[in-house]
């Protein structure tokens, strides 16, 4: 199922992970080469992921929210 970004925050690990509408947490990791997410570095770019949508496999296996 597919929700929109609402916020973010960074784990323990310093890394990036988006607040999902659902109430369900994504890493959204820049790891080149292997992930490159450059847009999430900046507060600018975060700010510009607000509202896209992410594919939440939490939500397709009905698990509870993270909050």
């Amino acid at each position: 199922m597919n929700q929109s970004i609402v916020g973010y925050h960074k784990d323990e690990e310093d890394d990036w992970v988006a607040e999902l509408k659902c109430g369900h947490f994504q890493h959204v990791r820049h790891n080149p080469p292997f992930i490159s997410r450059p847009r999430v570095i900046t507060e600018k770019g975060r700010d510009s992921l607000l509202g896209h949508l992410l594919k939440c496999k939490k939500c397709d296996l009905g698990q509870p929210s993270d909050l």
